[in-house]
């Protein structure tokens, strides 16, 4: 009975936050832009081929130089101390020329109190700056010290296509010196937005309809450290950041203080009102992307040589991932998922009334494919599959954790977990509630599971939930060329799906398949749509500096 009630909380929840997207699993298909046709909000005119095709800042008179085929931004332009604080407009540039930015780009300004920004007239994304990026461009940073923040208010809206993404990265790989695997060259992008975070205090429920402030909120985002300090939360998890469509952010990375590192993408409380389709993180020092509350949601997500967690979620993150292809580094990376349901958890007193309040994170995530080198000594942590912890409540649906491509010098594989649970918070609504559910998942780990409580099986409630383990000893290749008793992967490169009819797990079919209207597990289906070709990088051949390292 507890499967059956599962099943429909699940398809009921993803109906409600998956709203239009396709329940087939086909990737979804975002508005056509025409570059042709000046649809901007920002563009002040002029083109690629003016004499200076650089930004201007029209209130100073400060613009870019040009040089090279690229533009160069000093401080004087903008940076954390010197913020945008009117409408800006980046060009795609010809000859594959980037902005470069010396130093930070910030997207508004920040504000630590609810008088400043009443005072400001900002309350809510769109209120405040806008910077726009054309189709085609490619953004650039200077080194580590340098990073961008889209403050509360401000919003960006970089619209790539399959055939001209946008492209965030670092001055060397413009210069074509950083090596495929290099990270750390630039520090990466923050988004903060009015959405809901249990770093702060709220009266009401976020399912009552009637959550609302209890005081201020303004949480200090990771990077803030004296100019470059910045802020998120509120009680609008509707908020719009903006739009992220065809972006690639690569190459970043800093640890600001011990603790405090720049991911790819931090998305602090930004709300649902938040376009994020078709994205790409790739080769980041700490986390892919990391969410701290809100509610945004994602479509179709591509994380690729992720040193820390590709997919971070924490303070009570309540959005949506549909479609995530995770590709760790042979040598390093750590969880596919790390998932944690309340901000400084362990300083926390009242977690039943946060729970209570619907403040805990409770992600939603379907077709998720995992490739992990179960490596034990990455730059944070052994690779591994997925950690729920301090009180979240996941959905976790029609997913797929591979860690048999590789074994090591002894030829056994390494005993890196897929699924480890912890908190009694999790685990006690895992074992006799509705609101903790992974559903027609398959887990292929030599180390299936892992718990910080003995008495909790977490293989009998994964198994018992409608999930499958496969029986994995040493390196066991999960495509059809090798092993006819282990088969879930093919294609070129092997990062699809196989057909379910040719699917085997331990000699035999899978006892799983995929359920709640999706037509396949994991993130890419072979012969079927293919939504990372074109725009993605390190994937597919002539767009790449090296094949995939289990190809």
């Amino acid at each position: 009975m507890k499967r059956v009630q599962n099943k429909l909380l699940l398809a009921a929840a993803i109906a409600a936050l998956l709203a239009g997207c396709d329940g087939g699993g086909v990737s979804i298909e975002p508005e056509t832009v025409d570059n042709s046709v000046d649809n901007s909000i920002t563009n002040p005119g002029g083109d690629s081929s003016d004499e200076n095709p650089c930004a201007t800042i029209e209130s100073s008179s400060v613009q870019g130089e040009y040089s090279d085929s690229n533009c160069y931004y000093t401080a004087d332009f903008v940076s954390a101390a010197n913020p945008l604080i009117e409408d800006l407009y980046l060009a795609a540039l010809d000859n594959d020329g980037a902005h470069i930015f010396s130093g930070s780009l910030f997207v508004g300004e920040s504000y630590s109190s609810d008088s400043d920004l009443t005072a400001a007239g900002i309350s809510e994304g769109g209120d405040g700056v806008k910077l726009e990026i054309q189709a085609g461009a490619t953004i650039a940073f200077k080194d580590n010290s340098a990073f961008m923040v889209v403050n509360r208010g401000s919003q960006v809206f970089a619209r790539g296509t399959e055939t001209s993404p946008i492209t965030f990265t670092s001055e060397t790989d413009v210069l074509g010196t950083v090596g495929p695997e290099d990270v750390s060259q630039w520090g990466g992008m923050v988004i903060n937005g009015f959405g809901v975070t249990n770093k702060c205090q709220y009266t009401g429920s976020i399912d009552g309809g009637n959550l609302a402030l209890a005081g201020e909120c303004h949480v200090a985002a990771e990077g803030s450290t004296d100019d470059n300090t910045s802020y998120y939360g509120g009680d609008n998890n509707a908020d719009s950041s903006g739009e992220l469509s065809y972006v690639v952010v690569k190459h970043t990375g800093a640890e600001v203080a011990s603790g405090d590192e720049l991911n790819g993408i931090a998305f602090d409380a930004v709300g649902n009102g938040t376009t994020i389709r078709n994205l790409q993180t790739y080769s980041t020092y700490d986390d892919g992307i990391e969410f701290f509350g809100g509610a945004v949601d994602v479509e179709n997500y591509v994380a690729l040589y992720v040193r820390d967690d590709s997919i971070d979620v924490d303070e009570g993150y309540r959005g949506s991932i549909t479609n995530a292809l995770v590709i760790q580094s042979e040598t390093d990376g750590n969880h596919c998922i790390e998932a944690d349901g309340i901000g400084s958890y362990s300083d926390a007193t009242d977690y039943s009334s946060l729970i209570g309040q619907g403040l805990n994170s409770r992600p939603v995530i379907d077709g998720l494919t995992c490739i992990i080198s179960a490596q034990e000594e990455g730059t944070h942590d052994p690779g591994a599959g997925w950690r729920l912890r301090e009180g979240i409540y996941p959905m976790i649906t029609n997913s797929i954790i591979v860690a048999s491509f590789f074994a090591d010098e002894t030829g056994e594989a390494g005993d890196n977990y897929c699924l480890r649970v912890e908190s009694s918070q999790t685990r006690d609504e895992a074992s006799a509630g509705t609101e903790v559910a992974l559903t027609s998942n398959i887990f292929a780990c030599e180390d299936r599971t892992k718990t910080d409580e003995d008495s909790f099986d977490v293989e009998t409630w994964a198994v018992d939930g409608g999930n499958q383990f496969a029986s994995i000893s040493g390196e066991v290749n999960p495509t059809s060329d090798a092993d006819t008793d282990f088969v879930l992967l093919g294609g070129s490169p092997a990062i699809f799906t196989v057909d379910e009819s040719a699917q085997m797990i331990d000699g035999i079919a899978p006892t799983v398949s995929a359920e709640l209207g999706r037509a396949y597990l994991g993130a890419l289906e072979q012969d079927g749509t293919d939504w990372t070709k074109g725009w993605t990088y390190g994937l597919h051949q002539g767009d790449r500096a090296q094949p995939l390292w289990f190809e």
